[in-house]
């Protein structure tokens, strides 16, 4: 199963991008004291004990008006309802109880997705109890004290949050049928490339049962082999708001990503890579997944011997975090070469689960050595005494040397290009994990 995810739903100014900050370890949204600020990355992977879940921050509320402040925070609050496992709704101890809070929690009550109730701003205990009890009202559960500035109250919060998750949650789901996530940003062709793929092979759709996000997961057969496509299209909200839009979309891709094996990144060939593309590629490039890079309307692009050529270098440079995903050309409209798309998941799910011998590795990574020397600090030179694989979906692997500081991101960068050059690897990323070990231990 993959991972729960955990949205944060509140009011502006309660301390939403605080609470995700201080859960996250790392400043990544950007906090200010005007509501509507959160402007930056709205996810990160959380662990916390032996649990680990995808955290989203919702966010983005415009208060223009009392009326407006209301009917983004139900915006938001479906959104959480949408994609969440879990929802951690966030209201503010100083502020005290709102008319906007009361209309919030109604709907979360009705969702009947677990809610966590969370009151913020308790810097003292004693001195703001009273006022904590005053949350019941809200008929949601019982209030959780916390301080996210002063990270107060935090492991009761978690503790609370973890108790809502699916039995099993984060473990390997039994299902071994390939999992495909189509993303991209609207309008770019996703549904056509699906129903296309449907209407080739006529087999029933079926909404499969169980899941909880309801992005729309459609089991299609293709020579007999059984595939599950995870469609991001058809998710989006009519919404004013062209950023909060484009928030919700991204949302969306986190938690389509995480349950897939290979994402179909779809961009449209009219307007090739834009920085929107670039962003929803980097979610599945972080998430260490199989990446095929379909170019959409194909068809509409007028072309000479130079073109394809062209077309995929500005891909290359736009995207040059990820050389190795795979590019394929094709039309929804036309059915051109969608058929093959099936050959390359396969090929990219067969690379995403490589394993490759231990002796092997050390052999290749001998043989790099030597061709070039590793780098040296200070008089002292880097060495490599050993490296193995240690996981799949993606290819993970150790390297053991004598000191982490002197192995350069440039040198790994080398070695995973001499693994590559020997078994390919395509349209999946490979992770390495450096390791010290003192020469004596050898």
């Amino acid at each position: 199963m993959s991972k729960p995810v955990v949205a944060i739903v509140g009011r502006p100014n309660v301390g939403k991008s605080t609470l995700f900050n201080a859960l996250a370890g790392e400043k990544i949204s950007i906090v200010k004291d005007t509501p509507g600020v959160t402007r930056d990355r709205i996810y990160a992977d959380i662990s916390w004990l032996d649990k680990e879940f995808t955290m989203i921050d919702t966010g983005g509320i415009e208060p223009d008006s009392r009326d407006v402040i209301l009917s983004q925070m139900r915006e938001q609050a479906q959104i959480a309802i949408d994609t969440a496992d879990v929802i951690i709704f966030i209201t503010d101890v100083r502020q005290g109880l709102t008319d906007a809070d009361s209309k919030v929690a109604d709907m979360l009550r009705r969702s009947g997705k677990p809610v966590v109730l969370v009151v913020n701003k308790v810097d003292n205990f004693e001195k703001f109890m009273p006022d904590v009890y005053e949350f019941y009202n809200l008929g949601i559960g019982d209030p959780v004290p916390i301080s996210a500035s002063s990270r107060l109250g935090l492991g009761d919060m978690l503790e609370a949050v973890a108790e809502h998750f699916p039995e099993g949650a984060g473990q390997a789901e039994e299902d071994d049928r390939p999992r495909v996530a189509i993303v991209g940003k609207p309008n770019v062709g996703k549904s056509s490339i699906v129903n296309k793929l449907l209407g080739e092979n006529r087999v029933i759709v079926s909404d499969i049962a169980g899941t909880t996000r309801d992005a729309v997961d459609t089991e299609i057969v293709h020579n007999g082999k059984e595939y599950i496509f995870i469609d991001t299209a058809g998710l989006r909200r009519k919404n004013k708001i062209k950023e909060e839009l484009e928030r919700y979309s991204i949302i969306r891709t986190v938690t389509a990503v995480e349950r897939a094996d290979v994402v179909l990144m779809v961009i449209d060939a009219t307007e090739g890579v834009t920085e929107q593309d670039a962003k929803i590629a980097g979610i599945a490039h972080e998430r260490g997944k199989g990446v095929i890079i379909v170019v959409n309307k194909w068809d509409a692009i007028e072309k000479n011997d130079r073109t394809m050529r062209e077309y995929e270098a500005k891909i290359r440079q736009t995207l040059s975090y990820m050389p190795y995903a795979e590019i394929m050309y094709v039309s929804a409209l036309t059915g051109q070469r969608l058929s093959k798309l099936y050959d390359m998941i396969d090929m990219v799910i067969e690379n995403q689960t490589l394993r490759i011998a231990t002796g092997v590795l050390n052999e290749i990574m001998t043989e790099a050595v030597a061709m070039q020397q590793p780098p040296s600090d200070k008089g002292k030179r880097l060495k490599l005494y050993y490296i193995t694989q240690v996981s799949v979906k993606p290819p993970t692997f150790v390297i053991f040397v004598n000191d982490k500081e002197l192995m350069h991101f440039s040198y790994t960068r080398y070695l995973e290009n001499k693994i590559r050059e020997a078994f390919g690897f395509r349209g999946t990323s490979l992770k390495f994990f450096i390791r010290e070990r003192k020469e004596k231990e050898q």
